[in-house]
């Protein structure tokens, strides 16, 4: 990808287990002069080739987007350098038990995302279960879900959330939800970095190619001193993942193709009876 560019970046690329049936490539762009703007319209244009082509392998597609990219850069006129701080890791959490996060409380914090509130929407908090952590190089992950239906319910869970103190001063809480709009037959989503950069839009794209609906998945991170690099983002999903399974959501590819089979042998032995 555009060798011998001098302004060419650190690329670096892994292939998931899921890849290419269920996840996209996991990347990391280091480019300094990238500005905020182009760095998110190059990812927007990856995540929609990865979109249009689910189940393909995509890898040479985004060889090819980056080097049309770079080259209409560089025809262009170069930009000033602009040095963003990179905030994968900003302070050292101390280590404590994580199975039980839920006997705090202290008041709830105000969330800061603008949520429009629907009245006529039932506003009972819903219950909030929490997956088991995944711990690597002393930083810790847990998922935590609830089912929504309206804004006003993803805002009471996550001000419930963060009346527990763990929970609260974790390094990131990453998000994001999906909730089906029957009358209008859309889905209504967003999602949350924390500070992670592009981790919010990475879980909210893992629960579109799993097709959830009506729930809501914070990830909270608890950095322990040690870079990870991309196994962050490798962590966050499968701590998604692993969290919308228990609660069946989804189900394992297995399970799918074990119905499928039986299903076969049903017909099969019917089609024998019948002769």
């Amino acid at each position: 990808m555009a060798e011998g560019d001098p302004a060419a970046d650190q690329r670096q690329v892994l292939l998931p287990s899921e890849y290419p049936s269920t996840a996209p490539p996991i990347y990391q762009l280091n480019a300094p002069w990238l500005r905020g703007q182009e760095r998110m319209d190059l990812s927007n244009s990856l995540e929609e080739i990865y979109i249009q082509n689910i189940g393909e392998s995509i890898l040479y597609l985004w060889v090819e987007k980056v080097r049309d990219f770079l080259i209409q850069k560089s025809q262009g006129t170069d930009p000033e350098p602009e040095v963003k701080s990179k905030t994968e890791e900003e302070e050292v959490e101390s280590e404590e038990e994580l199975t039980e996060v839920f006997d705090s409380e202290t008041p709830a914090q105000a969330v800061e995302p603008e949520m429009s509130e629907n009245k006529a929407e039932a506003e009972e908090l819903p219950p909030i279960d929490h997956g088991v952590p995944i711990t690597d190089r002393r930083s810790t992950f847990q998922a935590h879900l609830a089912p929504v239906v309206c804004l006003q319910q993803v805002k009471m869970v996550l001000s419930k959330l963060y009346e527990n103190k763990k929970i609260a001063n974790a390094t990131h809480n990453i998000y994001a939800y999906r909730i089906y709009c029957e009358d209008k037959q859309t889905f209504l989503q967003d999602c949350e970095d924390d500070g992670e950069t592009a981790a919010g839009g990475r879980l909210l794209h893992l629960m579109e190619i799993l097709n959830v609906r009506n729930v809501l998945v914070i990830v909270s991170r608890w950095y322990g001193g040690i870079l990870i690099g991309p196994d962050r983002f490798k962590h966050i999903n499968n701590c998604a993942r692993n969290i919308l399974l228990e609660k069946n959501y989804i189900s394992l590819p297995e399970e799918s193709s074990k119905a499928v089979g039986k299903n076969k042998k049903v017909k099969k032995d019917k089609k024998r009876s019948e002769h």
